[in-house]
C-alpha cells in the first residue's frame, strides 16, 4: 500500500526490487507510468529492506524504518528543532515533507537527494548527487555531482572512503542548481543570476510531459521527459546530458591535470568504451571476454591463462610462434604505455611486441596520419585502462596479442626448457667421456684440482665472512654468543612455525633496541635453503608493510635470523582475543596486508611467493601497522619466470586448492591465502570453527550469507561494521574473489589493493567453489 501525491502522479512507500525477490526499498517513485521509476529512497548506505519491513512518524518528527523483527534500519534527521510535528504529505512535486502547525518543513526529502532531482528541486552547497552501483542495484556507486569551492562538478569517488577524486566535468561557477518547474536546469550565481546549464532551443511542454534529472551509473547527468498521457506505451527520452562524451572524457582530465587520477575509465579494465548517445557501450577486445556476463562495465579478462608468457632471462617471449595479432581500427589506450619505437612500422610494431613477454597490445600510428611522416608503436602491458573507440576522433590501430586458434593455452615452460637443455649436455658429456680412456683420466684429473681450488676459495671468504657487514644487502653480522646474550639464553619465546622458534631479544644500545630472534631448527635440509634465500633477498627488501630483518648468524651448526621487535604481536592474537579489534583499524590493517604482498610479487627487484599467509605471520607495530613476517616458507622466484613446482606447504584453511594437483603454483596461492585472511579479518572469527556447525567452514558460510543477501550476519555483534555496510560488501566481494578455485579468477594483489582503496570498482563475484572441490583440511608443514 502507497502513500499517494494528490494528482496520482507520485507514490511513497515500499517498492519492490525487480532483480531481487523479496527486496523491498522505502521510496517515492512515479506512480502513473508503467516503469514506476524510482526518484528517491530511504537508507542511502544500505537501502532494501526485507518483506513485512514498517515505516512510522514517532512523536518527535522523525521517519523510522525498522524491519520485520522491529529493529530500526533508518531515522530521518530533522531540519528545524523544537516545532512540533502536524502532518506529513506526499506532495505533487514529488517531495515528501513532515511539516509542523505552522507549515514548516521539519523533514523533506528534496533535501536529502540520491540519484535524482526534480522539477522545483534545488541543489545548494551542502547537497550531492550519488549514482547507483549498477543499473539493477541501489548500493552506493562511484560517480557524484556535488559542489566545490565555486562550482558544481561531476567526480568519481573512493569507494571504500568515500575520498572525491578531481572532477571529469564542470558544470561552471555557481552556488545553487536550480531545475525548474519549465524542465530547464540553471545555475544560479552569488548576485542572484540565474546561467542555463542545460541550453535546449525547444523544451516539450511541463504539462504534457515528466521530466527528472538523474547521475546514472556510468557517470552521466541525463535529463530525462516522458509523455504524460502516453498512447500505446511510453518511455523516458534524454533531452540533454553532460559529458558529451563520457569515454573520452576522463582521458581528457588526464592530461589536463597531467596525473593519471581516473582509474580504469566507465568499463573497467582491459575494455573498449564507445559512446552511443551519450552512454558508454562497453565491449572486449579480442582475446579477452567480459569479467562477469552480467555486468558489461566490470571490465574483461583474458580468454587464456598463460599470459604473460613464460620469458627468456632478456626479456622476449618463450613459445611467440603461438601468438597472432588481431588489429582493431579506430582503438586506443591513451595512458599507461611503457615503450615507444618511433619511426616504427606495422611489422616492427608487430615484431618488437611479440618478442617481449609483457607486451599484450601494442598502438600504432600510421605514417601517412602522423606529423612527422613516420609511423609509432606504443606499448601496452596488463591490465589495459581506458580503452576508447571513436572514429572520428582516434587515428590509431590496436594490435592486440592473442593466442592462435590451433594453439593451446600452455606455452612452453622455462623449466621444460632447461631439462631440455640438461638432457642435451649429459649426452654430449657422455659421448665425449666415453671416447677415449686416457681423455677420461685426464679430464677427471683436472676436474677434481678446479673444485678443490674453488672451495679452498669459497671456505676463505665464509671465514671472512664473520667479521663484516654483507656488503650486499647490508645486515648485520650476529656471533651466536651475542644472540644468546640478547635473548638472555633464548629464555622468552615469542611464537613457533615450521621452520623454527621465535625468541623476544635487546641488543646494546649502539644497535637500537628490542628484537625478535628466529632459531631455524630444520635447516640441515629445507631449513637450510629457506635461510639462505631469507638472507640474500629478503635482506635486499624495503616496504613499511614487511617485517624488517636487521640481521643473521651463521656460525658452524646455528642458523639465526634478526628481525625488528613488533610492539603489538601477531594479528592472530589482536584479532581472535577477547576484546575486538574496531572496524577501522581492520580496513587499515587488511590494507597494508595487501599493499606488503603487492610489493613481494611485483615490485621487489626478485619475486616473492609467501607460502603461508595466515594472521599468525602477520605482525602488528605500535601504531597497529600491519607488517607480513616468516619468509621462511617463500619460495623465490628468479625474475624471469612467473611459475614454480614447490612442495606443499602452508596451513590448514588458508592452503589453494592448486597446491593438491599437479600443476605449477603461482603467486595467486598468496592472493588465496589473503582471501581467507581477509574474511576473518571481517568476521573476527577463525577459517574453520568446527563447533559452530551452520558455519564450520568461513569461505563457505561468508559466500552463503552474500548470496542469500544477508551479510550483515557475519558481524552481527559488531555495531560499527554493521552501519559501515557498503564497505562491508566491498570488502566481503573482495574476499570472495580472492579465493576463487580457479587461480585465473583471482585478482593479482595490486589490483585487489585497487579495489581496497577504492580506485577501481568491485564486480559481483561469482561462487568460487566447483562441486568437485578437493578438502584442504590437511596441515602441511
Amino acid at each position: 500500500m502507497a502513500w499517494q501525491s494528490p494528482s496520482g502522479d507520485f507514490a511513497f512507500g515500499f517498492q519492490s526490487i525487480p532483480s531481487k525477490q523479496d527486496r523491498f526499498l522505502l521510496a517515492i517513485w512515479y506512480a502513473k507510468i508503467q516503469e514506476r521509476t524510482i526518484v528517491w529512497y530511504a537508507n542511502r548506505d544500505n537501502p532494501e529492506t526485507d518483506r513485512d519491513s514498517t515505516i512510522e512518524l514517532d512523536n518527535s518528527g522523525h521517519l523510522v524504518l525498522k524491519d520485520p523483527k522491529g529493529k530500526e534500519l533508518w531515522r530521518s534527521q530533522r531540519l528545524t528543532d523544537g516545532s512540533q510535528v502536524s502532518h506529513a504529505a506526499m506532495l505533487d512535486t514529488g517531495n515528501f515533507v513532515i511539516a509542523s502547525k505552522n507549515s514548516t518543513n521539519i523533514w523533506e526529502s528534496f533535501k536529502y537527494p540520491t540519484d535524482t532531482i526534480l522539477p522545483s528541486q534545488e541543489l545548494d552547497t551542502g547537497d550531492h548527487l550519488l549514482s547507483t552501483l549498477v543499473e539493477t542495484s541501489y548500493s552506493k556507486g562511484k560517480y557524484q555531482l556535488r559542489f566545490n569551492s565555486e562550482s558544481f562538478i561531476l567526480n568519481q569517488i573512493d569507494m571504500f572512503t568515500g575520498k572525491p577524486y578531481e572532477d571529469y566535468f564542470n558544470f561552471g561557477n555557481g552556488s545553487r542548481l536550480v531545475f525548474n518547474e519549465s524542465g530547464h536546469i540553471r545555475l544560479q550565481n552569488l548576485n542572484g543570476t540565474l546561467v542555463e546549464v542545460a541550453p535546449i532551443n525547444a523544451v516539450p511542454k511541463p504539462d504534457l510531459y515528466y521530466y527528472r534529472a538523474t547521475l546514472d551509473f556510468y557517470g552521466v547527468f541525463n535529463l530525462y521527459y516522458y509523455p504524460r498521457n502516453p498512447s500505446g506505451g511510453g518511455s523516458w527520452s534524454v533531452l540533454w546530458f553532460r559529458p558529451m562524451n563520457i569515454c573520452r572524457r576522463f582521458i581528457d582530465s588526464t592530461f589536463i591535470s597531467g596525473r593519471a587520477t581516473f582509474g580504469t575509465g566507465p568499463c573497467g579494465y582491459n575494455s573498449i568504451c564507445e559512446p552511443i548517445q551519450g552512454r558508454p557501450n562497453c565491449t572486449c577486445p579480442p582475446g579477452f571476454s567480459f569479467l562477469d556476463d552480467n555486468n558489461q562495465y566490470a571490465g574483461c579478462k583474458q580468454d587464456y591463462a598463460s599470459y604473460p608468457a613464460d620469458c627468456n632471462p632478456d626479456g622476449s617471449t618463450i613459445g611467440e610462434d603461438r601468438f597472432e595479432f588481431k588489429p582493431m581500427s579506430f582503438a586506443d589506450f591513451p595512458l599507461g604505455d611503457y615503450g615507444v619505437i618511433k619511426p616504427a612500422t606495422e611489422l616492427e610494431c608487430k615484431q618488437s611486441c611479440l618478442l617481449d613477454c609483457s607486451c599484450a597490445v601494442a598502438m600504432l600510428q600510421d605514417p601517412t596520419v602522423s606529423k612527422d611522416g613516420n609511423g609509432t608503436c606504443w606499448k601496452k602491458k596488463l591490465p589495459l585502462s581506458n580503452g576508447l573507440f571513436d572514429r572520428e576522433a582516434v587515428d590509431r590501430t590496436a594490435l592486440f596479442k592473442v593466442l592462435k586458434s590451433d594453439a593451446s593455452g600452455k606455452i612452453p615452460t622455462k623449466s621444460n626448457q632447461s631439462d631440455e637443455n640438461q638432457n642435451e649436455v649429459v649426452f654430449i658429456l657422455g659421448v665425449l667421456l666415453g671416447t677415449s680412456a686416457i681423455f677420461n683420466f685426464f679430464s677427471l684429473a683436472a676436474i677434481s684440482l678446479i673444485f678443490f681450488c674453488l672451495f679452498r676459495r669459497r671456505l676463505g671468504e665464509l671465514k671472512g665472512a664473520h667479521s663484516r657487514r654483507d656488503l650486499e644487502t647490508n645486515l648485520q653480522f650476529f656471533t651466536y654468543k651475542d644472540l644468546e646474550h640478547a635473548t638472555n639464553g633464548f629464555k622468552e619465546e615469542l611464537g613457533r612455525g615450521a621452520f623454527g622458534t621465535v625468541y623476544k631479544g635487546e641488543l646494546p644500545s649502539s644497535y637500537g633496541d628490542r628484537i625478535a630472534v628466529k632459531k631455524l631448527d630444520k635447516f640441515a635440509q629445507d631449513g637450510e635453503r629457506e635461510f639462505k634465500t631469507e638472507v640474500k633477498v629478503i635482506g635486499q627488501t624495503h616496504h613499511k608493510n614487511l617485517v624488517r630483518l636487521i640481521g643473521y648468524c651463521d656460525e658452524a651448526e646455528h642458523r639465526l635470523l634478526v628481525y625488528e621487535f613488533m610492539e603489538n604481536g601477531s594479528l592472530s592474537s589482536f584479532l581472535f582475543g577477547i576484546l575486538r579489534p574496531s572496524w577501522q583499524q581492520r580496513l587499515q590493517i587488511a590494507s597494508g596486508i595487501a599493499k606488503g604482498l603487492t610489493y613481494l610479487h611485483e615490485e621487489c627487484s626478485k619475486q616473492i611467493i609467501h607460502c603461508d599467509i595466515k594472521p599468525q605471520n602477520i605482525l602488528l607495530d605500535e601504531s597497529l601497522t600491519a607488517k607480513i613476517s616468516d619468509f621462511g616458507l617463500a619460495k623465490l622466484l628468479m625474475n624471469d619466470k612467473t611459475r614454480t613446482k614447490t612442495g606443499i606447504r602452508g596451513t590448514k584453511g588458508y592452503v589453494a586448492p592448486e597446491w593438491f594437483r599437479n600443476i605449477p603454483v603461482t603467486v595467486k596461492v598468496d592472493v588465496y591465502s589473503f582471501g581467507v585472511m581477509l574474511l576473518e579479518i571481517i568476521c573476527c572469527r577463525r577459517c574453520v570453527e568446527v563447533e559452530i556447525e551452520e558455519a564450520a567452514i568461513l569461505t563457505d558460510w561468508a559466500f552463503q550469507c552474500y548470496s542469500e543477501g544477508m551479510i550483515e550476519k557475519l558481524v552481527e555483534d559488531d555495531e560499527e561494521a554493521r552501519n559501515d555496510v557498503g564497505k562491508l560488501e566491498k570488502l566481503l566481494k573482495v574476499g570472495i574473489w580472492c579465493v576463487q578455485e580457479e587461480p585465473m579468477l583471482r585478482p593479482s594483489m595490486r589490483i585487489v589493493t585497487m579495489m581496497l582503496d577504492g580506485a577501481i570498482q568491485v564486480p559481483d563475484p561469482p561462487c568460487p567453489f566447483s562441486l568437485n572441490s578437493i578438502s584442504t583440511s590437511t596441515k602441511m608443514d
